[in-house]
């Protein structure tokens, strides 16, 4: 009579026992056809649900294990339950999968979490595309906190990573030589620093042998080229015509050969005091113009991604223009669609733990995209990788912090002996490690501001896209990583984030987040005055 009945597609037996707490009935899911349909159009619609994703959630793998006592998906006291209400129509939906609910049969009041039109931003591609085309009026400015982005099977975007790559090696010599002169950490040891923690300087190859210096004109070109660049900055070049006409592509091939001669072989850079000079005042002027000069580092790498895979599927790591540019000929073959690969600048200067890569898992709520209105957890969990970070070995291992991935060298030697065994913080030890190093306010008066500013922006860059259905609501998680200056940048947003434990820290979190939910889509829904636990209204139009 109350209308209390949900179906739930997947593992999620919290939802279910949080629901049932509070006097709900389960539908089982598989005895719902096509949900909303009418009974016309049930033959044609169980197909759908027969071919169900056997992955589950989007970004979780096997990662569903170990729920306890509480884990049947289907309880003997639901099945008499579930046989009252056969004929009935759901009212409250749990899908793993956004495409498992056909939205326009739905009916007014019954609610799912997930919206559609999403993929704007929850594949890397579409992301990419929609904080790059976002309308001024947004305000913010998308590269500060998401690291350059591009398509590789769009011609325009494969013409602007490549001037964007040749760009960059021509500020990497810039920073070499001054490198050279000991006002930064260097290519050959990059010093790491915690709290309580000895320097850990970064595993360096041998070389083969002496590598012959550059050539003296190599530096004189990188100068003219970024003075270019920070004269097409300024604007300065209006009436000079572009920049880049005056450089073949011989010049460039010549120009990053010896870059990579550079951090590959050790070739030296010999620059003088004058060249010293100039490269430094160059670079704090282009500093105020590229947000990103500092984290992208001296290498030149950029991370290869499949435009709409999850957990690390895929990814690969270069720093050779050809190299990129191969997999990109290979993205636009007949099987594959343009624009299914995209590459990102790799942030070379990351806060590191333990001489260890992390990154941070951070959940939005929203509940209406129209007014759009975006909800921000409080608590979060951290993910380590297993292996020390390093610029010269690019194994997984030490580069993606994917759970799904990093379970396969949890117990791996190298690894530093106080990382935890499951390679999992929460977001309050991380805040304690942060105090411990000397970045008491960090968390407070940059990490958290700067995640609500990314989320906020990526879903307004999508805003348009999304059908804004009432009733719907969906959860995100968001990854973030950070700058040596704790500055967060976003990597990526997932639907159907993982909310199964795969440790301590994530068994107690993924269930707060799940009961929080519940709390601000059905509670504070009835209730404005009631509470929403952990979860934070950021922003509402």
């Amino acid at each position: 009579q109350d209308k209390k009945i949900f179906s739930v597609q997947g593992s999620y037996p919290v939802i279910r026992n949080l629901l049932r707490a509070r006097g709900w009935v389960e539908k089982k899911f598989s005895n719902i056809i096509r949900v909303g349909a009418r009974l016309g159009q049930q033959q044609d619609t169980q197909k759908l649900l027969e071919e169900e994703d056997e992955e589950g959630e989007e970004d979780s793998g096997d990662e569903q294990v170990g729920w306890g006592l509480h884990s049947s998906l289907w309880s003997p006291l639901s099945l008499p339950q579930s046989s009252m209400v056969r004929d009935k129509m759901p009212t409250f939906i749990w899908t793993s999968q956004c495409n498992a609910v056909n939205y326009r049969l739905l009916q007014g009041h019954q609610m799912v979490n997930h919206f559609a039109g999403i993929e704007a931003f929850i594949t890397k591609a579409g992301l990419c595309v929609n904080l790059q085309n976002q309308p001024g009026f947004h305000q913010a400015d998308p590269t500060t906190f998401f690291p350059r982005c591009y398509q590789l099977g769009a011609k325009d975007e494969r013409q602007a990573f490549i001037e964007d790559f040749r760009l960059t090696a021509a500020r990497s010599l810039l920073k070499l030589a001054v490198e050279k002169a000991g006002d930064m950490p260097g290519v050959m040891e990059r010093p790491v620093k915690g709290a309580g923690e000895s320097h850990v300087p970064q595993p360096m190859p041998p070389p083969a042998g002496p590598a012959p210096p550059s050539p003296p004109e190599l530096l004189e070109g990188a100068l003219q080229i970024c003075r270019m660049q920070l004269d097409s900055l300024e604007h300065r070049d209006i009436d000079r015509g572009s920049p880049m006409l005056h450089i073949t592509d011989a010049d460039w091939d010549w120009i990053l050969q010896e870059h990579y001669r550079m951090v590959q072989e050790q070739a030296r850079l010999e620059p003088s005091v004058h060249q010293q000079e100039q490269c430094r005042a160059l670079l704090q002027q282009l500093q105020a113009r590229l947000p990103q000069l500092h984290v992208e580092g001296d290498h030149n790498l950029w991370i290869i991604k499949p435009g709409a895979k999850s957990r690390g599927r895929g990814i690969t790591c270069s720093s050779r223009l050809e190299e990129v540019l191969e997999l990109a000929g290979k993205c636009v073959a007949p099987s594959l669609q343009p624009g299914q690969w995209v590459v990102q600048k790799y942030v070379e200067r990351p806060l590191l733990i333990l001489g260890t890569k992390f990154d941070l898992r951070q959940w939005f709520l929203v509940t209406d995209w129209n007014p759009l209105t975006i909800w921000f957890y409080r608590d979060s969990y951290v993910r380590f990788c297993s292996r020390p970070f390093s610029l010269h070995h690019l194994h997984r291992s030490r580069h993606l912090c994917n759970v799904a991935i990093q379970k396969q060298w949890r117990l791996a030697r190298g690894r530093h002996p106080k990382l935890p065994r499951d390679l999992i913080w929460s977001s309050q030890q991380f805040q304690l490690y942060l105090q411990r190093a000397g970045h008491a306010e960090a968390w407070e008066k940059l990490i958290v501001p700067g995640m609500k500013e990314a989320g906020v922006a990526a879903l307004r860059s999508a805003q348009e896209l999304v059908e804004a259905r009432k009733g719907s609501f969906e959860l995100y998680g968001a990854d973030f990583m950070f700058g040596e200056d704790c500055q967060p940048w976003l990597l990526e947003i997932n639907a159907s984030p993982t909310l199964a434990p795969c440790s301590a820290v994530t068994r107690r979190l993924c269930a707060a987040v799940m009961r929080d939910t519940l709390c601000v889509v059905l509670d504070h829904r009835e209730n404005p005055c009631c509470s929403t636990g952990a979860f934070d209204l950021i922003y509402k139009e």
